[in-house]
């Protein structure tokens, strides 16, 4: 939920959508409408439906080692699955907010050195 949104706003959806559909069966069974009702305040309600039930149905078949294996989810999805759930501490983020959580220098800040 978090592609192309702050957090504050995810941090409102979340809980809502989560509490109407806390697994994936009930969330792929759901009526679209309702669904949308639900992640409309996020924008792009639409694309973001068709991502969360593409990526719900690979979730569902997925072995759980590559998280980019799963529709939808990239780099940053990626490390918040390595260190989250995985437990690793050995990844070094490219988003500020992982890299402040494993104690790493703000990658925005790092100097890039030009030959």
């Amino acid at each position: 939920m978090l592609n192309q949104t702050g957090r504050k706003q995810v941090k409102t959806v979340l809980p809502i959508f989560l509490s109407k559909w806390p697994d994936p069966d009930s969330f792929l069974l759901a009526p679209h409408d309702q669904i949308v009702e639900v992640i409309k305040p996020l924008g792009m309600y639409n694309r973001r439906l068709s991502t969360l039930v593409r990526m719900t149905n690979d979730w569902k078949s997925w072995d759980g080692v590559d998280a980019t294996d799963l529709y939808g989810i990239g780099r940053y999805g990626s490390d918040s699955y390595e260190i989250f759930f995985k437990n690793r501490r050995d990844i070094v983020p490219t988003d500020h907010e992982l890299c402040r959580y494993l104690g790493l220098p703000d990658p925005r800040k790092t100097a890039v050195a030009v030959d």
